[in-house]
């Protein structure tokens, strides 16, 4: 058998191959590439022989971005490649990615292996919060550990590829996908045992929301202006650059090109008023909760929980099997993201651990390039 390959794919290859294998990252399918039009993409795809000839095996969006004064350019695959990571030899899928991507000019490749290492239950977490002697998610005893992770973990260091994190470099340019996560399970569980699973604090704000006529509800792209007066709000409050209005537009129209209802808007209204919102991205059997915002005006009617119920009840209808709720804090101690963490927990949540976000440099002058980028971050 010929070692396997990587080349270029058309966008109509690509989309195929996803309605064969769905259970990609909403940030891997092709249409992620039109919300990011400040980096030049390409779709490709890993091949093996077969009895009739070439087999795609697994495919993946690359996103490129150029160092300035230079030809050479970083390519980053968030949240992928989605190719098998429990292969005994990984380097029989990454070796050919590398290659092409050298030839298309890459100093340096970033993967985010879309792999769980560990997890920790909403009780588990809760309990963290509540014993003043713990303060990271790591000072807790995990409910489930992955050693196949691991191995991973430590082939690719094998291979020569860092995390991020443990040599300061890869930062920049937008990147970065969160570290720790949160997971609501929903395949095979009905509404009555997903309120069941609810923290007291949660039940309690969502009752406060159905006793006080909270009307949580689908929208439309006419919603996306009340949408984002709410995301700007909850940037102020919470010390983040928001995104321009043109972003949520962009995503919204290229988003929904090839599946209308892969992106989806929530709002949660009272008395006219929409006071919570939030978008729902759904690939596979898994959909992802973006981007909430809600403003100061009617908090004490907890418009958020009323909010994210309806969705996972959607969610739920429309047979997704996870439903990812995205950024956590791994601190356990008090800060402005505890709130937050407790809130997604309280849901039925549970804390995940990703195996991170991986870097390697290309080529004769890869690692002098990785060092010029860190320098032209520093002074941006």
């Amino acid at each position: 058998m010929t070692s396997p390959y990587v080349r270029e794919i058309t966008r109509e290859e690509h989309l195929a191959h996803l309605r064969l294998h769905p259970d990609a990252s909403h940030l891997q399918i092709p249409e992620w590439a039109d919300v990011k039009p400040d980096w030049r993409a390409e779709s490709v795809g890993w091949f093996e022989d077969g009895a009739m000839g070439p087999v795609m095996v697994a495919a993946a969006l690359v996103l490129y971005r150029p160092l300035p004064g230079t030809r050479r350019c970083l390519a980053y695959l968030p949240d992928g490649p989605a190719i098998d990571w429990r292969a005994p030899r990984l380097e029989r899928r990454l070796d050919p990615l590398l290659a092409h991507l050298e030839k298309r000019g890459a100093f340096s490749v970033r993967i985010g292996p879309p792999v769980v290492v560990r997890h920790w239950e909403a009780d588990t977490v809760a309990a963290g919060v509540a014993d003043p002697d713990v303060r990271h998610l790591h000072d807790l005893p995990a409910d489930g550990l992955d050693g196949h992770a691991l191995e991973v973990a430590e082939r690719l260091r094998r291979l020569g590829w860092k995390r991020c994190e443990e040599d300061g470099a890869g930062g920049g340019f937008g990147l970065g996908q969160p570290r720790y996560g949160c997971h609501i399970p929903l395949a095979g569980r009905s509404m009555d045992e997903l309120r069941a699973s609810l923290a007291p604090h949660w039940e309690q704000s969502l009752r406060t929301s159905e006793r006080a006529g909270v009307l949580a509800s689908r929208g439309s792209a006419a919603d996306l202006a009340d949408f984002y007066r709410l995301y700007t709000a909850t940037a102020e409050r919470d010390g983040f650059r928001a995104r321009p209005p043109d972003y949520f537009a962009r995503m919204w129209k290229a988003l929904n090109a090839e599946d209308s209802d892969r992106l989806r808007l929530y709002v949660a209204e009272y008395d006219g008023e929409v006071l919570s919102a939030a978008l729902m991205i759904g690939v596979g059997s898994r959909v992802w909760h973006s981007y909430a915002a809600s403003g100061r005006r009617g908090r004490e009617l907890r418009p958020s929980s009323a909010l994210l119920w309806r969705m996972l009840g959607d969610a739920r209808l429309a047979g997704a099997g996870t439903y990812d709720l995205r950024a956590i804090t791994p601190s356990l101690s008090e800060d402005r993201l505890l709130g937050r963490l407790l809130f997604k927990t309280g849901a039925g949540g549970r804390a995940v651990e990703y195996l991170g976000e991986w870097e390697l440099p290309v080529g004769s002058q890869g690692k002098v390039l990785q060092r010029a980028l860190g320098v032209y971050l520093g002074r941006r």
